[in-house]
């Protein structure tokens, strides 16, 4: 493998689902090559094995049972032979794409143990490049981006041709919200290495910075090129998110279609299609694709956007039912070293305590991870919190970096229309529902309602379309009164009922009038994101 009160339809960024391991399982697998460094370790006996070792040296993806069948050979050779550092480096590139792939988060914790296995038995001061490359895969899917940048960073300095050091790198510049550095790794990988892992990357790295016709010409490419099934229908959801992304619920399905008959069950395809089926009120056929996506891969993300479409259709149950396996699912990944803070705040944001997800953001904050995605999280869960003048930064933040999302735009809207800024929350929910009309099930309606109530923008020029004196303030508003405070912000959900958090504490749900906490409250020196 080379990646409110609304439905996240437009993803937290999928940590374990861009991680780099199966590049990094590429670079292992040369090790089995003849003659190669002089290692001991043999290919694997012809078969499943051998064609997963075939498909990571040309940085492709191979098929779960064949990646099955590589760690069960890797394992069997370990067993008798426990001091083959390549094969140990091998068979923990390999439980990282395992736990990549299919959500069990336990294959983490045994890709740790055969990679320190692999250092141990050659240290990475003498040249140990790929379990290095291993160690920076693997934080990445835990995402601790800092440690794989270390892991990614050393790699590059040993051997700066090492292609595989720089899809780790991109997903740890991403993860920290070091977009320039990205793009440079990016550039890199393209000098070094052609194909279909290349371009899908890249296109990533041109929708982060709003380039979304390029995005979407190297993602066709990226499919031309795929060397498997496997990665043919990892590169059609890419070219089929981006096509969501867009607005283009149709030309999506378009591209997850043949993902899926590809690779019957591929989970991503399947919660993509969801969305794109939920966007256009196919609502039966996206809630069964969302059941099947979470039977192949338990992600807490794809758990929050079912409950969200459950809760959308006023099946509150459901929706609990949804949000629980969320907490459930997000603990057991925590206890395997896994950080699900972002997914576990925007619940929390939503449905639970803005409190609590205010401070999950702001120790992301703290460690570095200053992504967009953290950052409208951090903006929106201030303002779901009662502190809209503190959210603001970090939505102008999210908003200004290049990428278009829907989901951004209408969080900075409605944080502005609270601010009384009405000029500008006019033009970003505006712009949200421009980039996708049917961005979130539960906030595209409430985007639509919000427009209306702001009006078209008064007479006057541009000090009163942007909003720089309100209105009805100076007497030009064609409705005669300011648009109302929000009132989304402060409804409870009609059922409110105390949940447990993920840690087993009570979280309450939110209050009518939700009031600062004295313990989280304002902006601490310094903590302000700079503006461009």
């Amino acid at each position: 493998m080379s990646h409110s009160d609304g439905m996240k339809t437009e993803r937290v960024p999928q940590i374990v689902l861009g991680a780099g391991a199966g590049a990094v399982l590429a670079g292992a697998a040369a090790l089995f090559v003849p003659g190669n460094l002089g290692g001991d370790a043999p290919a694997p006996a012809p078969g499943a094995a051998a064609r997963a070792v075939s498909a990571a040296r040309a940085g492709a993806q191979a098929s779960l049972p064949e990646l099955a069948a590589l760690i069960g050979d890797r394992e069997k050779w370990l067993r008798a032979h426990p001091g083959d550092d390549a094969s140990w480096a091998v068979l923990g590139g390999a439980y990282v794409e395992r736990g990549v792939r299919d959500g069990d988060t336990a294959s983490y914790v045994r890709a740790e143990k055969a990679l320190k296995r692999s250092l141990a038995a050659w240290p990475a001061g003498k040249g140990n490049v790929d379990a290095q490359l291993g160690m920076g895969a693997l934080a990445n899917a835990r995402g601790d981006f800092r440690a794989a940048r270390k892991w990614g960073e050393a790699v590059r300095k040993q051997q700066p041709r090492r292609w595989q050091a720089y899809p780790v790198l991109i997903d740890a510049y991403n993860g920290l919200g070091d977009y320039v550095s990205a793009g440079r790794a990016m550039e890199r990988l393209r000098a070094l290495r052609s194909g279909a892992p290349a371009l899908s990357r890249a296109a990533l790295v041109y929708r982060d910075r709003g380039w979304r016709e390029d995005a979407s010409a190297l993602a066709y490419d990226a499919v031309a090129l795929a060397a498997t099934p496997t990665e043919k229908a990892s590169c059609l959801v890419r070219l089929g998110d981006l096509a969501w992304e867009r607005g283009e619920p149709v030309e999506a399905i378009a591209s997850y279609g043949p993902a899926l008959r590809l690779v019957p069950g591929h989970a991503p395809a399947l919660a993509g299609r969801a969305r794109a089926l939920a966007a256009l009120g196919r609502t039966d056929e996206a809630l069964r694709d969302y059941a099947a996506a979470l039977k192949a891969l338990p992600l807490p993300q794809y758990a929050l956007e079912a409950g969200e479409l459950y809760e959308s259709l006023g099946l509150d149950g459901d929706a609990d039912t949804h949000y629980e396996v969320l907490r459930v699912r997000a603990t057991e990944a925590g206890a395997h070293g896994v950080n699900g803070a972002l997914v576990l705040a925007r619940y929390e944001a939503d449905h639970g305590d803005p409190d609590a997800a205010v401070r999950r953001l702001r120790a992301e904050w703290a460690k570095g991870h200053r992504s967009v995605h953290v950052a409208d999280a951090l903006g929106w869960a201030l303002y779901r919190a009662g502190r809209p003048e503190d959210a603001l930064p970090y939505a102008r933040r999210a908003t200004e970096q290049g990428l278009r999302s829907a989901l951004f735009a209408y969080h900075r809207g409605r944080i502005e229309r609270e601010l009384g800024k009405w000029g500008p929350a006019r033009r970003h929910i505006a712009e949200a529902l421009r980039i996708n009309p049917d961005f979130s099930p539960l906030l595209a309606p409430e985007a639509r309602r919000a427009l209306a109530a702001l009006g078209e923008p008064p007479e006057g020029g541009p000090k009163q379309g942007y909003g720089e004196e309100p209105a009805w303030r100076s007497g030009s508003s064609r409705a005669g009164s300011p648009p109302p405070r929000d009132p989304e912000r402060q409804r409870p959900r009609a059922q409110a009922r105390e949940r447990r958090g993920p840690e087993g504490t009570p979280s309450p749900t939110r209050s009518a009038s939700p009031s600062p906490s004295p313990s989280s409250g304002g902006t601490a020196p310094g903590s302000l994101p700079p503006g461009r």
